[in-house]
Formats: structure tokens, C-alpha cells, sequence
């Protein structure tokens, strides 16, 4: 297999939390939970870490996780730039955010050498997920994976959560629908971001997405190919609009370009969507250590 990557992006402040959910610590050493990521995708057997971050950042994630692991991992800091459009694009005076998780990857395009995993920065996925993508991609060359989790694995006791939902054929996905999802009156309901009105009830243990992916190089391509589309179809409404990796997966899926195959992780989701949800997430991070998942001290032990 060719170097593994694992693209980490930084989705930067979090509304619902409040602030920069990536580099609040999470254990009494000052990790965060991207710690923690690095840490099981070293011990899985990746070779190399690309932060996707905003540039005003990049001093705070060099002198925190950065100089905790560049010593044991090769690491690559690279920004997603509002600028970073085709020629054609006239970015609106307005526009603010970059443009969606699509773009993101694409700012690690050069880095990439081989097969890489995608995950969010503010997210713990746990040691099997880590293993089920480098696994994967070590004995499938052609196919891409998804690790979708439990929705009431990967829920939260403080209000909705915006996941996507899978549909699944065999060992495939077939479609992901990015849903706001709450319980309500014991019931687990999925609003579809798009079309809320289209409200479905799903199992509390239907598979959702986190946004944990294993990618063959080629899938740089098609990112590129459905950047470059969506912002010529789009030119006139580029305000707010983002250009969202399921919705790319989505026509390559539908196109019969990709085959998105799954395997439902095992391991532990932590998250921290609400302010309150820390303190649990902190709690849990301390039990996995007392059952001797993780050493005491993440990087000194």
C-alpha cells in the first residue's frame, strides 16, 4: 500500500458550542480530541497527518498538537482559502466561509501520495475505526469506505445533531441524506438540511455518518471534477452556497463512478456538539483509560 494519509479538517468555531471546539482539552495533560485521533491512527499503521486549518490558526495548532506529535509523525499544515476557486468564479463581496468540506480536502490534493482517510477534527472516532479504514484500503485497491457509527452511539442528550443518514444496499451505501436528527416523544426523527419538511422516523440504531472516510487517490479527482461543476452551476448564487463532500459522493454514487462500500464501527464516538456534552466527553476519555485503552499520559507514557 501507498503512504496512508489522514486528512483531519478543521470545521473552526463551533455555533452551537460556542468556540474552537479542536483545541479544547480534553484530559488533565491539555489534549484535545484530535490527540487522541492522531494517536489511534499512528498505532493503526498511518504514515502521515494534513491538517486542514484556517491560516490565523496555524501558530495555536503548531505550539499545541503540533509539537506533540510532529516528532513521531510526518505532518502537513495546509489552508483552505476562499480564494482557491476556478478562474472563472467572481467570489461575492459578501462571502465570508470558504466553501464546504469538498474544497477542504482539495487543499491537501498535494500532499496526498496514496489511499487517505478523512475525519473531522472535533470528533474522537476511537481506535477500530482507524483499523476497519487502514485495513480496507490495504486489501481493496479500486473501492472507497465509509465508518458510519449507531445513531445512538453518536447522539447527544442536549439537542439535535446534524449526521448523515445511510442507505444501504448489501455492503454499500447508497445514499447519504445530511439530516438534523432529535428524539421526539420517543421517536428518533431525521430532517432532511434541505428539505426539513420531509421529516422520517429511523431506528436509534440506523448507521450515520460522521464524516469518516477511506479514499483511493483517484477520489482526488472527482472531488476536483465536482468543485469545478458545482461552482460553474452555481455562479450566480455563491453567497452562502457550500460545496459538501456526501452531496459529491452522492452523483458518483448515482453515476456508478464509485462504489462506497461501509463497516459499522464498534468503537467509541466522542463529540462535543454542546457546551454541556464536555464534561461527559472528558469523563469518558478518563474511563478509557482506566480500562487501559490509552495510557495515562496520551504522549509521554
Amino acid at each position: 500500500m501507498n503512504e496512508l494519509t489522514l486528512v483531519v479538517m478543521d470545521a473552526g468555531m463551533g455555533s452551537r458550542f460556542g468556540g474552537l471546539k479542536q483545541i479544547t482539552p480534553v484530559d488533565d495533560d491539555g489534549n484535545f480530541l484530535i490527540d487522541y485521533s492522531v494517536y489511534d491512527a499512528i498505532k493503526a499503521g498511518f504514515k502521515k497527518i494534513v491538517f486542514i486549518i484556517k491560516e490565523e490558526n496555524l501558530e495555536t495548532f503548531k505550539e499545541t498538537i503540533g509539537k506533540r506529535i510532529e516528532n513521531k509523525i510526518p505532518v502537513e499544515y495546509v489552508f483552505q482559502k476562499l480564494e482557491d476557486v476556478p478562474s472563472f468564479v467572481k467570489i461575492p463581496e459578501n462571502r465570508v466561509k470558504p466553501w464546504g468540506t469538498t474544497h477542504a480536502i482539495l487543499a491537501a490534493k498535494k500532499y496526498i501520495q496514496g489511499p487517505f482517510a478523512v475525519i473531522n477534527a472535533d470528533d474522537f472516532y476511537g481506535f477500530d475505526s482507524y483499523k476497519i479504514i487502514h485495513d480496507f484500503l490495504e486489501e481493496n485497491q479500486t473501492d472507497q469506505i465509509s465508518v458510519p457509527y449507531p445513531f445512538n452511539k453518536v447522539d447527544s442528550k442536549f439537542g439535535a445533531v446534524k449526521r448523515g443518514v445511510l442507505f444501504l444496499e448489501n455492503q454499500n451505501v447508497k445514499e447519504i441524506l445530511e439530516c438534523s436528527i432529535a428524539y421526539e416523544n420517543g421517536h428518533v426523527m431525521a430532517s432532511p438540511l434541505l428539505h426539513p419538511e420531509e421529516k422520517f422516523e429511523i431506528e436509534n440504531t440506523h448507521p450515520v455518518s460522521m464524516n469518516m472516510f477511506g479514499f483511493q487517490q483517484k477520489m482526488m479527482d472527482y472531488l476536483e471534477e465536482y468543485f469545478h461543476s458545482f461552482m460553474k452551476e452555481n455562479i450566480d448564487h455563491l453567497d452562502t452556497l457550500e460545496c459538501l463532500l456526501p452531496e459529491c459522493l452522492e452523483k458518483y454514487l448515482e453515476e456508478g463512478k464509485l462504489t462506497l462500500q461501509y463497516r459499522t464501527s464498534t468503537g467509541t464516538w466522542l463529540g462535543v456538539t454542546y457546551k454541556e456534552d464536555l464534561e461527559e466527553v472528558k469523563q469518558k476519555i478518563n474511563a478509557l483509560k482506566k480500562k487501559g485503552e490509552y495510557p495515562q499520559h496520551l504522549w509521554f507514557a
